[in-house]
């Protein structure tokens, strides 16, 4: 090399180490950089090994929400409701949230005898602010209401035709709501001491009426 190149020993030299530090180079890019194998870590293998049931999200891996019935309402709350006409204690009832006619009658102290409920849905679930009229024939659906009282929030707007006070008798009157068999007769009494009735209004004279169910009956009678 060195008579054909015109090399000298010291720059022969240093090609040598030159030669011998890029292969120690290239040996070592070489290592580094062969396929190597990676253990997975111990939460992605227990993660693989929960069994599919436990959820379409996964354990551990991706919380959510658990997966069951939605729960249920806390039952409580109160309504009020009207009850009148052949019951026993008419007047307004407080009532859980949820009870049915049947509970409103039962509050009212059940149905007076001879009562027809034959229209009356006992098992509907009642809403806040209805009225309930027990035993009234012929009767008419208040505005915006539903008649027969099936659908919620049905109120009954009385009897067809107004009830005349000069000649209704003792058992006509009684159909009226909140109006029972002693009270008709007091309707009737007075009428029989004063003369007829000249105006609905003379209904707060009678014994027995108040203010509350003098408003209830003045839309149901005439003189």
């Amino acid at each position: 090399m060195q008579l054909r190149c015109g090399l000298e020993p010291r720059s022969l030299a240093a090609l040598a180490l030159l030669l011998a530090g890029a292969a120690v180079l290239a040996a070592t890019h070489f290592w580094s950089g062969r396929p190597q194998s990676v253990q997975a870590p111990e939460r992605v293998k227990d993660a693989a090994a929960a069994p599919a049931s436990s959820g379409p999200r996964g354990a551990g891996l991706f919380p959510g929400p658990s997966v069951g019935s939605p729960p249920t309402p806390a039952s409580g709350g109160r309504i009020v409701v009207d009850v009148s006409g052949k019951v026993r204690r008419p007047g307004i009832r407080h009532l859980p949230s949820g009870s049915r006619v049947a509970d409103a009658l039962r509050a009212a102290g059940g149905v007076r005898a001879g009562a027809d409920v034959t229209g009356l849905n006992r098992a509907r679930v009642l809403a806040d602010g209805e009225q309930i009229l027990v035993g009234l024939p012929a009767v008419q659906a208040a505005a915006g209401g539903t008649a027969g009282g099936s659908g919620s929030g049905a109120v009954r707007a009385g009897p067809a035709a107004p009830v005349s006070l000069s000649t209704a008798t003792v058992e006509q009157l009684d159909t009226l709501p909140g109006v029972g068999p002693v009270l008709a007769q007091h309707i009737v009494d007075y009428r029989t001491e004063h003369g007829d009735y000249r105006s609905v209004d003379e209904l707060r004279e009678v014994k027995g009426i108040g203010d509350r169910r003098f408003a209830d009956l003045r839309p149901l009678v005439r003189p």
